[in-house]
């Protein structure tokens, strides 16, 4: 029996990325279910994150009653192949949107499961690690943060939240290593809490962990608040804003010290052959 259907969010298209739609379900009471299908891979544009955090207001205030948000992809190999770099340069005021879905979902007053069926990259993987909770997909499908791969530093609100909730050992191995997890290796170093065949696994672990009973009392959320008050500190405000000036500043630096590298080197050369 098909669930019941909530509400569908659109995802309008942006550039080049043709857009969709999350829609809302509800497997089992209070359970509610975010699959999203945005062509081809679920890239995280200013569109999407948009659709997302509409979608996450209609959970809270529209009525429902308190349970478990579950996300996942109606797209078979990617939960999310992580945002579009290019788009994210070019748009004012991306990395304030995306930082606030992950906001949304550090402090939203349920608990939050992302159900990772397919290929959890970049951006794909930090937006899963703001989730409560991971199910790492089996058998097939890899979480990686593989901005070291294609040469884009982490900003300091990416590296913060990998600190924040990974070991320092697992942090080195996703960010310096840009290691590719299976599930099992997600589980063990602490990516993932658990591994999922289909939404199946993940109502069994809902289960098994009473989390509906959690939410109940109105304090979920406020909890989870203050448990990640540092790394929130980091997401928005005065906070970002020094963070983003500081890694600003070191670029800068890190610039200039490169460029009088090489006139330093070009100088050494000359002097060394002028000694033979």
């Amino acid at each position: 029996m098909a669930a019941p259907a909530l509400f569908t969010i659109p995802i309008p298209a942006a550039g080049a990325h043709p857009g969709g739609a999350i829609a809302a379900t509800q497997p089992r009471p209070a359970v509610y279910l975010l699959t999203w299908v945005s062509p081809p891979d679920n890239r995280l544009t200013s569109a999407f994150c948009r659709a997302l955090l509409a979608a996450l207001d209609v959970l809270e205030f529209g009525g429902y009653a308190p349970g478990v948000v579950v996300t996942t992809s109606g797209i078979a190999k990617f939960y999310s192949n992580g945002l579009d770099l290019a788009h994210a340069v070019s748009t004012d005021g991306f990395w304030a949107l995306f930082y606030d879905v992950w906001r949304r979902f550090l402090t939203f007053p349920m608990p939050t499961l992302a159900l990772l069926n397919g290929h959890a990259f970049a951006g794909g993987l930090m937006l899963a690690m703001a989730h409560d909770y991971r199910l790492a997909p089996s058998p097939k499908g890899f979480l990686c943060l593989n901005e070291l791969l294609f040469g884009a530093p982490l900003r300091p609100a990416m590296a913060a939240l990998f600190a924040h909730k990974l070991p320092a050992a697992s942090f080195r191995a996703v960010a310096l290593e840009a290691r590719r997890f299976a599930a099992a290796d997600a589980v063990a170093a602490g990516l993932a809490d658990g591994v999922a065949a289909g939404l199946d696994d993940a109502l069994r672990f809902v289960r098994d962990h009473d989390l509906l009973e959690k939410p109940k009392t109105g304090v979920y959320g406020r909890i989870k608040t203050e448990m990640h008050k540092a790394l929130l500190a980091e997401l928005s405000g005065p906070g970002l804003d020094a963070e983003d000036k500081r890694f600003d500043e070191h670029e800068r630096r890190e610039r200039e010290r490169k460029e009088f590298g090489r006139v330093w080197y070009e100088q050494w050369k000359r002097d060394d052959r002028a000694k033979l």
